[in-house]
């Protein structure tokens, strides 16, 4: 496997909140917060390759890399069982999905564009999940696989909420032969939902099922510093990070009717905060509630 340019400490941008961006800037109706059904329609592949270039081009001022997410983060079993997508709809969405960021790379002209495949916790990322490693290594083994299929560079499961989920997952990406990225969620507090402390999460993982690297996701700086309190190697096992715009809890957005979008600079600054803690900390982006506008000010263009 090719080394990640981001480990060897080549900056990467990532995208931003897909999903918020969708629903509340463009009126697009995701049921279960799922995107990956508009890969399957006109203009919904237009919708994502629009997003998607607004980061082509945040990349390409900044002069640095760049990594995209597949629309995929629910396109696994049982949110598919939800939505009526079989098995074999899954397996053609996801390798869709993986497509459609491999043409957007070819066109992109960029040097260095990586293209990843997206996973989600099996249960809701902000309740805390059980899942045993053998349970979470069967039940995200087919999406990894299809990804691996289609060729995807990496496989990157966001907004995880517990430490045996991801070292199933890790295991999965590893018998596809792919790197893999575990990121977790953590509450205003800096833990994750189930209430375990970043850095012990890290490290259970780490102690059996090392992934390429780890991120957090889905949560704003000022709740993700808490958690980088405790110091240890652990730390720079981070290279990525993907803020949401709002300081409100997780609780307080699934119950929101309007979008809390924050403020760009603001969030720019405080996600600097964190780079004395985090010291490989190389690819920079948004979650719930950034857009391209967030992104663009964290990059400083």
């Amino acid at each position: 496997m090719t080394p990640l340019p981001q480990m060897a400490g080549h900056p990467m941008v990532t995208d931003g909140g897909l999903e918020t961006d969708l629903i509340y800037h463009h009126d697009v109706d995701l049921p279960d917060f799922a995107a990956f059904p508009l890969v399957d329609d006109e203009r919904g592949r237009e919708l994502l390759l629009s997003y998607y270039a607004d980061y082509v081009d945040i990349a390409r001022r900044a002069g640095v890399g760049l990594q995209l997410e597949t629309p995929t983060w629910r396109a696994s079993s049982d949110w598919g069982d939800r939505l009526g997508h079989t098995a074999a709809d899954l397996d053609r969405l996801n390798r869709a999905s993986v497509a459609l960021l491999v043409e957007l790379r070819e066109r992109s002209g960029l040097s260095s564009l990586l293209v990843s495949g997206c996973i989600g916790p099996r249960g809701d990322g902000y309740v805390a999940g059980a899942l045993t490693p053998e349970d979470a290594a069967k039940y995200h083994a087919p999406q990894i696989d299809s990804f691996a299929a289609a060729g995807a560079d990496l496989v990157s499961a966001l907004t995880l909420t517990d430490p045996g989920e991801a070292i199933g997952i890790v295991r999965a990406a590893r018998a596809a032969a792919l790197p893999v990225v575990v990121s977790f969620t953590v509450e205003q507090d800096g833990r994750l939902p189930s209430g375990t402390t970043l850095a012990v999460a890290v490290t259970a993982v780490d102690a059996v099922a090392a992934p390429d690297y780890f991120m957090v996701n889905c949560a704003h700086p000022r709740h993700v510093a808490p958690g980088l309190a405790e110091d240890g190697a652990w730390r720079s096992r981070i290279v990525g990070l993907r803020a949401n715009a709002s300081e409100r809890s997780h609780e307080e957005l699934d119950a929101a009717t309007e979008l809390d979008e924050g403020n760009p600079a603001g969030l720019a600054r405080a996600q600097d905060a964190l780079r004395p803690h985090l010291p490989s900390l190389t690819l920079i982006g948004g979650c719930c509630g950034t857009d391209a506008r967030h992104v663009a000010a964290m990059w400083g263009v």
